[in-house]
């Protein structure tokens, strides 16, 4: 069935401009002023109404089994959330287990993905390291379209990349033309600052910030940043969340180094208060790493948007419970890590971005989605309106306004890490894959229908020119 969005302003990442969006099988067709509905197709006006490419959240766990347990989002609940939201796409992380095959457990999140409403990819993680990893990620970027690896410097004893991994995984991934990414912490420092903190009788969730200090975020992503340097391969840093990780990125940035960061929409606009809450529930349901920092962390990542040296926004969106979380109440090592906000994330960025004149709506288009398809390979396809790439949009009333809630969501979680925050700003319809997917409230999601999104591999150009530039 054909969709035809009329009147509304379209924003890309490089213009704004009234036209009505024309999309036919799964594609748009056309853009233009004043264009002609097919017969039989469905008329949306979006007079008074921005029309954006939809979001794209490249850093999501879904159906994640992590700290013994799994996440209250499933692929379909997850994405279904992400629409309501204006989200039409994910970047997922493919985790294997420590001397678990690449291909095994990657086939595996796959069969979990075939029920998402929305288009996916993933990301493929790096735990451990011989020459069958060697041979899987060859096989994972030629023949299933995956361009990035993940690494957890994080996580000692359980899932942590130490420097020799580091080392071997980037430098196949500059044979593949693939990009390297890092949760950036010292899993050493930190592990010990945890053990520190136990002794001390410091168990509960106001001792989580304590043992993961900005210094330690700071370290391993200037460590990261270096090994990426001798080995002439770009590097992607996930959820940079303080002021001294965003100086080590934008100090390589300065030196011609082609380093990127992701911020999410939590680290922006929630401080490290929340674990100050004597409410366990309350405050254990903020544990995540990195956590969430003191009110002048923010700025400077606001500062890193606006600047271009952090470049994309996501949630890390990885729902658990309250009783999951309760069960590791006496030892906060053992609470399982995550927050949610696929829903939100568009939302909360608009109204503390847009309306506060830190980003311009075009600025909000290249940090919600464009930058994201640009870095990870799937730009045109994905990231832009305009004839011959998908029909992902989102149509957003700037006027419309939406207090966020637990009660309100369509995530499994049973917490809003927003909770109770007003936003002006909000999404009306979203269109994933040339299909009406939320209209005023109504979540017309279908399991099943999102698509896996093969992604190539970067040009060797990257490469070479990094080389040249080591030559100088």
């Amino acid at each position: 069935m054909s969709i035809l969005i009329r009147g509304g302003t379209v924003v890309n990442v490089d213009t704004e401009f009234r036209a009505d969006v024309l999309c036919e099988g799964g594609k748009i067709l056309a853009v233009a002023a004043q264009l002609e509905a097919p017969a039989g197709a469905e008329v949306i006006d979006a007079g008074g109404l921005y029309v954006m490419p939809g979001g794209i959240d490249p850093h999501t766990h879904m159906q994640l089994p992590f700290m013994g347990t799994v996440t209250q989002d499933d692929f379909f609940s997850g994405t279904a959330a992400g629409l309501a939201g204006g989200t039409t796409s994910i970047i997922d992380f493919v985790i294997p287990d420590p001397q678990q095959s690449l291909m095994a457990a990657f086939q595996q999140w796959r069969s979990w993905a075939e029920k998402s409403a929305a288009d996916y990819s993933f990301h493929v993680a790096v735990t451990w390291w011989d020459d069958s990893v060697h041979r899987d990620m060859g096989t994972l970027v030629q023949e299933h379209g995956v361009n990035s690896f993940k690494h957890f410097m994080a996580y000692k004893n359980a899932i942590m990349a130490d420097d020799e991994i580091l080392v071997n995984s980037f430098s196949r991934a500059v044979e593949l033309g693939a990009m390297p990414t890092v949760h950036a912490e010292n899993g050493e420092l930190v592990y010990r600052l945890q053990q520190a903190l136990l002794t001390q009788g410091k168990t509960g969730p106001a001792s989580h910030p304590l043992s993961r200090p900005p210094v330690v975020e700071a370290e391993a992503a200037q460590r990261a940043i270096a090994i990426a340097d001798v080995l002439h391969t770009p590097l992607y840093i996930v959820h940079v969340s303080c002021a001294e990780s965003l100086a080590a990125i934008t100090l390589a940035r300065s030196k011609g180094q082609r380093v990127f960061g992701e911020v999410l929409a939590g680290h922006l606009t929630v401080n490290d208060s929340v674990y100050q809450q004597t409410d366990f529930a309350q405050a254990a349901a903020h544990v995540m790493s990195p956590p969430f920092r003191a009110a002048h962390h923010q700025q400077a990542l606001w500062q890193g948007l606006q600047s271009g040296n952090l470049h994309t926004t996501a949630t890390d969106h990885c729902t658990f419970c309250a009783a999951q979380k309760a069960a590791s109440k006496d030892d906060f090592t053992r609470i399982p890590n995550g927050c949610g906000g696929i829903e939100e994330r568009m939302m909360v960025l608009w109204d503390a971005g847009v309306n506060s004149g830190k980003l311009t709506p075009s600025e909000f288009v290249r940090v919600t989605s464009a930058n994201c398809a640009q870095i990870f390979n799937i730009y045109p396809r994905k990231g832009v309106i305009a004839a011959g790439s998908d029909a992902d949009l989102v149509l957003w009333d700037p006027a419309a306004s939406r207090t966020l809630s637990v009660k309100t969501q369509f995530s499994r979680g049973d917490f809003n890490v927003f909770e109770g925050r007003q936003v002006r700003g909000v999404p009306t319809h979203t269109i994933s894959g040339g299909r009406l997917a939320y209209q005023l409230g109504d979540l017309r999601a279908v399991a099943g229908a999102g698509q896996y999104v093969k992604r190539p591999p970067y040009s060797a150009v990257f490469a070479a020119m990094d080389k040249m530039r080591s030559a100088y």
